[in-house]
């Protein structure tokens, strides 16, 4: 077992490699440049250009909107919660969702989580929940690294040493159960896809997270709340047919050595530890 059922698809990686290699060695040939192959790669137009496409993947969230707004908009018009709301731009977080039972929680939506902006967020005051979605539609992006690296190197440091308490982490977006990412979720079993707008989509990886602030005199081994606990967290799985074998339960351990805090991240499901960490010193990253 490992933190998340997916991972790489190898062959996909390959091409990617093969394709950048042809990309390098051929890319003066694209275009109306007018300029010569070593003036080309000489002139910072190859770099330039994949630099600006980078820069436009990495920096666009319209798409990322598009899919929360239609899956919130799936999930509303099924009863799974009330109503939901854009927070806008000048929060540090998303979307307000209102449970049926009056609920408020608190979506942020962040990209991959190994980079350093899965920090990048502020609790609200009237959050009575609060969770992560990851979007990593990037299909070259290793999911086992990401989520690890989120959850244990990041976040994890981040709750402890800032105080601001997360309840979940989700972590599925359009290219879950693609040829760039296949989910075993799916293996003998297509009926588990629900359709949604235009996505075809596999259940969603939930993590659920303790509901306490891990503290090293106060709160030393906060465990993971149930699932139960953190109703938009439920109503996902509900809503998208997770099983209740596929849910993640994240603990914490935290202590003092010396001048050190240090924190172990621990990582169940079904009843089985799929990943546990160390005890590592806490480093803003």
């Amino acid at each position: 077992m490992s933190i998340i059922p997916c991972q790489q698809n190898a062959a996909l990686q390959l091409r990617i490699r093969e394709y950048a290699e042809v990309l390098k060695t051929e890319a003066h040939k694209l275009g109306a440049h007018g300029l010569g192959e070593d003036e080309f790669y000489n002139s910072g137009l190859f770099r330039g250009a994949i630099e600006r496409i980078r820069g436009q993947f990495s920096a666009t969230m319209s798409e990322k909107r598009e899919f929360a707004a239609d899956i919130l908009n799936y999930m509303q018009d099924r009863g799974f919660i009330t109503d939901w709301v854009s927070a806008g731009d000048a929060n540090r977080h998303d979307y307000l969702v209102q449970m049926s039972s009056g609920r408020a929680a608190v979506i942020e939506l962040k990209g991959c989580l190994d980079g350093n902006n899965t920090t990048i967020y502020e609790r609200p005051p009237h959050a009575e929940e609060f969770i992560i979605w990851s979007l990593c539609s990037n299909p070259g992006a290793d999911p086992r690294r990401n989520v690890w690296s989120g959850v244990h190197t990041r976040l994890s440091a981040d709750i402890i040493e800032r105080g601001q308490q997360v309840d979940g982490v989700v972590i599925w977006d359009w290219v879950c159960g693609t040829i760039g990412r296949p989910c075993p979720k799916l293996d003998g079993d297509p009926t588990r896809i629900t359709v949604v707008s235009h996505y075809r989509l596999p259940p969603p990886c939930i993590y659920v997270f303790p509901a306490t602030v891990p503290s090293p005199r106060n709160n030393p081994r906060p465990i993971s709340q149930k699932l139960a606990d953190v109703q938009i967290l439920r109503a996902f799985q509900e809503c998208f047919g997770g099983r209740a074998d596929e849910v993640n339960h994240v603990d914490f351990e935290v202590e003092h050595r010396n001048a050190d805090t240090v924190r172990k991240t621990r990582v169940s499901r079904g009843g089985e530890i799929v990943q546990e960490s160390a005890f590592t010193s806490i480093r803003r990253v």
